[in-house]
């Protein structure tokens, strides 16, 4: 099993900055990938951005630019960061962490809102 605690959502004004981090704990590999997806109320869930082992990232279109991902360089931490720059309103929903090996795991969802 995989535990995954995430922290780090709020309330934020247009245009300001969040981060968010998760760490992964339990039966943890070392080639795994690790990322944020959110869902708004009343939308399905979707990919924010991804990170694998090697460093390698994707993100989702709305975010480029805006959004970074990164994780510890001690791998063995597994703790994935969502680095927030410029939110706009259209940010606004619950974001899961997601560990992926021989299984997708999910965090228990942080809020993200932003509004003036």
């Amino acid at each position: 099993q995989v535990q995954l605690v995430e922290s780090g959502g709020g309330l934020v004004q247009p245009g300001g900055s969040l981060r968010l981090s998760c760490a992964a704990s339990g039966r943890i590999f070392s080639t795994n990938a690790m990322g944020w997806y959110r869902q708004a109320p009343g939308k399905e869930r979707e990919l924010v951005a991804i990170i694998i082992s090697n460093g390698a990232t994707k993100y989702a279109d709305f975010v480029k630019g805006r959004f970074t991902i990164s994780r510890d360089r001690d791998n063995a931490k597994n703790t994935v960061y969502l680095q927030m720059d410029s939110l706009i309103p259209e940010d606004t929903a619950v974001y899961y962490c997601l560990y992926r090996w021989g299984g997708d795991y999910w965090g228990q969802g942080t809020q993200v809102t932003v509004s003036s």
